[in-house]
């Protein structure tokens, strides 16, 4: 296996358009690195770039101690596995899986053993002699793993290799992966939209919008820790709830949304130099709970209560503004009832208004 680096990577389209700016990072040797973002981000024109089936703009961009700006995608010692198979429909699996190794050249034998030792390790073992119309999409996903896996290659490159699979398969294929990726100790990146994906598979996370790097960070240290607003709203479900207003000592610290509208901040921490000017705040749907009797609070209204079995989301407003709060699974509340609720002052987050960076 080889780790990546990329240097200043930039990708600018001949209308001018630029794709990717400036990305910078490193994976390290045998890690799992998510790239993840809305359609649209550049996370895709990057794994393209890396697989050398885009040209790189600018910067430099290498695999192993070598740099690959020049190199031709079949030289780069990758193996790519494609959001729709791409598998040869008139071939069986055995020759699906063997197909790449016959182009390079590879003695039967070798070709044999690696095809069963895929097969094995992703439990096709009885499927070899079936054609892909045979299959069922998750079945099909492997072999699309088998094919880069028979390769052995020094990088494992997955652009939203589950987006066509329902939500049972791509709990499973996730399991898939990951296992696959502790038993090889493979360098892998992967790309996708569902942050749920990103923060289960990655050991790493690059954040990305509008193609600029937002974040990069362990998936708990993003989700704790957001940069700026975008990654504190882009991972999480339900999303983080952010209100803007002027933080104030009057009666304790509070967030003062508008006339008649605060929320008492109790004891969280906050840089002196922000009392009085426009901020966000951020807390997360778990740590808007219920009010104790003797607590301070706010006043909302309930509008949708959605129970998922283990949990249960409360969708309210105060004044005009929605929140969402996640509670365990008791007697629910009604539509249109009052609830007050208070906020966890340790788990408060605060980004300036105007840039939405991370305050403190």
């Amino acid at each position: 296996m080889a780790s990546v680096r990329l240097d200043d990577v930039r990708k600018v389209y001949g209308n001018g358009q630029v794709a990717v700016h400036g990305a910078s990072f490193e994976v390290a040797d045998g890690e799992l690195m998510v790239l993840v973002g809305p359609s649209g981000c550049g996370k895709s024109t990057l794994l393209r770039m890396i697989a050398g089936l885009e040209e790189i703009s600018g910067g430099t961009l290498s695999i192993g101690d070598r740099v690959v700006n020049e190199v031709a995608p079949k030289d780069r010692d990758i193996a790519m596995v494609f959001q729709n198979y791409a598998l040869y429909p008139h071939m069986t699996v055995a020759e699906n899986l063997a197909f790449g190794l016959k182009l390079r050249g590879h003695p039967r034998a070798v070709i044999d053993q690696r095809v069963n030792a895929a097969a094995e390790t992703l439990g096709l073992g009885q499927m070899l002699d079936k054609l892909p119309r045979e299959m069922s999409g998750g079945q099909r996903q492997r072999v699309a793993l088998g094919r880069a896996l028979v390769r052995e290659p020094a990088v494992f490159l997955l652009d939203e290799p589950l987006s066509n699979l329902d939500a049972k398969l791509r709990h499973s294929m996730r399991t898939e992966i990951a296992r696959l990726h502790r038993q090889l100790g493979a360098t892998m990146i992967y790309v996708t939209h569902d942050q749920v994906e990103a923060m289960t598979l990655g050991q790493r996370i690059v954040v990305l919008k509008d193609g600029q790097i937002q974040q990069i960070d362990t998936p708990m240290a993003l989700y704790e820790h957001p940069a700026n607003l975008f990654v504190a709203g882009f991972l999480g479900s339900p999303a983080m709830n952010v209100l803007h207003g002027r933080l104030e000592r009057a009666d304790g610290l509070r967030l003062v949304l508008e006339a008649g509208l605060s929320i008492p901040l109790g004891d969280a921490r906050v840089g002196e130099d922000w009392l009085g000017k426009p901020v966000a705040m951020g807390v997360r749907p778990e740590h808007l709970q219920p009010a104790a009797p003797e607590a301070a609070g706010f006043d909302t209204r309930v509008e949708v209560v959605e129970p998922v079995g283990s949990e249960v989301f409360v969708n309210q407003v105060f004044g005009t503004h929605p929140l969402v709060s996640r509670l365990p699974p008791r007697q629910l509340p009604q539509a249109g009832a009052a609830l007050r609720m208070a906020v966890d002052p340790a788990h408060l987050h605060f980004f300036d208004a105007g840039t939405g960076r991370r305050l403190w």
